[in-house]
């Protein structure tokens, strides 16, 4: 019976904090209603364009009460408390990423965060743990991504003992069952077998190769050959050489007595002993693969193409990063030059978008492109390019500037809606080194971002003449040709190497 009573008090929580939304939206609604029904406004006001409305300030972004301190072993944590539902949170970043794991053995660094989860601890098996979270309602979850590993829970506060337990136990003393190894393996297999089944994760994954290079670890791919060089012992020693409690960060934020929420913690992670020896890891070196060129990529089932054109961008540390992002706004979304201009006046795309997307820690890319139809496809890669160099030249209007900051700003509030969230926040600007205030500094350059800066960062970053751009398409249907782009058009094979193991019969 308390296991029903249990889930039944989380889907409460939960249902209180999704339905939070919704309850606003009916007060909206009825509001609105009212006003409708009163007949005598509405005889007297006269209906206003959308572009009239006078919208009140964005509200000012406050960081909630927190703590940050330290642990003799390195450990460094975060708390803020929020008592507005019976809900904890918490999760460990890892300074570590599969750009770390060996060339043959791509994988290697998946394998090992999501093993780390479902073969169990040494002192709970997988079935045992999967159990006692089930009972709970809570959850415990493990993942490395491309720059960062994480390990994270999730659990009703009456609870906040036993999973933050089973949490520590998860980053401590994982034991990487050989079964779960071959699952996970059998997985990965099974979605290489099918990576060429959708056209846009073609696309990006096949750009991403011709901007960083097929052999760089930020586009390198997961292969049979690759899957297959993984052993658990290579999972061991990669959790070896990065799990240390002087190379986390761990943040917690919900419903819980910071006083005792510290002495929990030092209960379950004091005695983790530091490594001294760690260090920083020496990252990637990055160099554009391509500054230029049409590549394409034939699917003769294809009804569309799938277009990216773009090169090598910059980091998010840059000082120019708030323009630049004014400069998405100019280009891209509902309002964008490249909606108004290629998807609603010339009717080239089913969507289209440009962006300068850059990264914390290494270059990221600027990018253009949508879905277009076969006959409209080098219309639609000009169209792109024209625009491009248009916000080089052509001079941003203060309509055009007021209506990017405005969606910029806009957005930006809605990175903290919850203390969760600004809690992700200062959390990753410590682990990529940044200021702690970097997100104010960022909203203060947005508001200040001029016409002037805005072309000034378009001409200064955007390269037209080093563009590279793919083409995945039916050969046959796209005509004309995509030689109209370039004398040379490369083509790119996509074959899958290898074979998947036959399921047993």
């Amino acid at each position: 019976m308390k296991r029903y009573k249990v889930k039944g008090k989380r889907r409460m929580a939960l249902k209180i904090q999704n339905g939070k939304g919704l309850i606003y939206g009916l007060v909206a609604v009825f509001a609105c209603l009212l006003l409708t029904c009163n007949f005598s406004l509405a005889a007297t006001a006269e209906a206003k364009h959308y572009t009239e409305l006078q919208l009140p300030p964005l509200p000012e972004i406050k960081l909630p009460k927190y703590e940050r301190f330290v642990l003799q072993n390195g450990l460094v944590v975060y708390l803020m408390e929020d008592h507005e539902l019976p809900l904890v949170n918490g999760t460990a970043f890892v300074r570590t990423g599969n750009r770390l794991e060996p060339q043959q053995k791509v994988g290697l660094a998946d394998f090992t965060g999501a093993v780390m989860r479902t073969g169990g601890t040494k002192q709970h098996s997988a079935d045992e743990l999967n159990e006692m979270l089930e009972q709970r309602a809570a959850s415990v979850e493990a993942s490395i991504g491309e720059t960062f590993g994480s390990a994270s829970f999730d659990a009703l506060s009456e609870d906040l003992e036993t999973v933050f337990g089973l949490f520590a136990e998860v980053l401590r003393s994982p034991v990487f069952a050989q079964e779960k190894l071959d699952l996970a393996k059998t997985q990965a297999k099974g979605g290489i077998a099918r990576r060429n089944d959708d056209p846009d994760s073609i696309a990006s994954r096949e750009f991403k190769k011709l901007i960083y290079g097929k052999d760089s670890p930020y586009a390198r791919t997961i292969e049979y050959a690759t899957v297959d060089q993984v052993e658990r012992e290579d999972l061991l020693k990669f959790y070896q050489q990065y799990f240390h409690p002087n190379n986390m960060i761990l943040g917690i934020v919900g419903d819980f007595d910071a006083k005792k929420m510290r002495s929990l913690i030092q209960a379950k992670f004091g005695d983790w002993n530091r490594n001294p020896g760690i260090a920083n890891p020496k990252l990637p070196s990055v160099v554009p693969a391509n500054t230029g060129g049409v590549f394409f990529v034939n699917q003769p089932q294809l009804t569309q193409s799938s277009v990216l054109i773009g090169h090598l961008g910059g980091r998010f540390d840059n000082p120019d990063y708030p323009a630049l992002d004014v400069l998405n706004g100019v280009l891209s979304g509902f309002g964008g030059r490249l909606f108004n201009e290629v998807r609603s006046r010339q009717g080239l795309a089913y969507s289209v978008y440009g962006q300068w997307s850059p990264r914390f820690d290494y270059p990221g890319m600027f990018i253009a492109g949508g879905q277009t139809r076969s006959d409209a496809t080098v219309q639609f890669v000009k169209a792109l390019q024209n625009e491009i160099k248009r916000i080089q030249t052509q001079r941003v209007t203060a309509k055009e500037l007021a209506f990017a900051k405005e969606s910029t700003l806009n957005s930006f509030v809605f990175n903290f809606q919850d203390p969760s969230q600004t809690l992700s926040r200062l959390m990753r600007y410590e682990y990529y080194g940044y200021p702690a205030d970097f997100l104010f500094r960022y909203q203060k350059a947005v508001a200040a971002t001029t016409a002037a800066d805005v072309q000034r960062v378009a001409r200064e970053y955007l390269k037209p003449e080093k563009i590279v751009t793919l083409v995945v398409g039916n050969q046959s249907a796209i005509q004309p040709p995509l030689t109209q782009l370039a004398v040379q058009v490369t083509p790119i094979d996509i074959t899958i190497f290898g074979s998947q193991p036959q399921a047993n019969n």
